[in-house]
């Protein structure tokens, strides 16, 4: 359940990253000085365009900060089933060990008493 939230979550971020991103280039460029508009003016027409550039990029790491937290989650959860499984084999390799051993003693009992 929790690798399928994860699974989500991360795709959910990702696509917002993208669309910000979108957004973002859609901005495009500064609108450069219009010589007939007052320099006021295009200073104002500057400021609103560095605030939505700056919006959006706030907004853009915050969702990076978010997506990140949820692939550290989702690498955590893979690290942990990878060390669980590194344990049930060394578990695993241990009883094969021992059965091994009882067999072969086994075996040099029954020759023995012959």
């Amino acid at each position: 359940m929790t690798e399928i939230r994860s699974e989500e979550l991360i795709y959910d971020l990702r696509k917002k990253i993208q669309q910000i991103q979108v957004d973002l280039n859609q901005l495009g460029e500064p609108v450069s000085e219009i010589p007939e508009l007052i320099s006021s003016a295009n200073l104002l027409r500057s400021n609103e365009y560095l605030s939505k550039a700056n919006a959006k990029k706030t907004e853009l790491l915050s969702v990076y900060e978010q997506y990140f937290v949820a692939l550290e989650k989702l690498f955590s959860t893979v690290f942990d089933i990878q060390n669980d499984l590194k344990e049930i084999q060394k578990q695993q390799s241990s009883m094969i060990s021992q059965t091994k051993k009882r067999s072969k003693t086994k075996t040099k009992s029954r020759i023995t008493k012959k």
